[in-house]
């Protein structure tokens, strides 16, 4: 049975701003992936964001754990040593059925290892 913890997570903003000059962007429905393959063997890392046009925060966070949970669901398992990831929410975050988010990562997923 594959491991359904979530992957380590960027936690400062320079992370973030780093992924966004160097990554490669994907646009799905409802998120957008900033995809960067850093070689080696170093464990996933994953970066989430929502910006405040979103909406208020409460709108935010559940954007954010939205995607959070889909992309969990979706990573687990998966044997992507030595990339990272930041997932960025959009608009329709909130309101796309959940399926379809987790569809959407995948498609990005293998988009960005092409």
């Amino acid at each position: 049975m594959p491991a359904l913890s979530p992957p380590e997570t960027f936690k400062r903003r320079a992370e973030f701003l780093r992924m966004a000059s160097r990554g490669r962007k994907i646009a799905k429905p409802g998120f957008v992936m900033q995809f960067c393959a850093t070689g080696g063997q170093a464990p996933l890392r994953t970066g989430y964001t929502a910006t405040k046009k979103i909406g208020n925060a409460v709108a935010r966070n559940r954007a954010r754990r939205r995607l959070k949970e889909a992309a969990r669901l979706v990573l687990a398992g998966r044997d992507l040593s030595g990339i990272e990831l930041v997932l960025i929410c959009r608009q329709e975050t909130e309101q796309l059925p959940f399926e379809k988010l987790c569809a959407g990562i995948e498609l990005a997923l293998a988009e960005g290892r092409k």
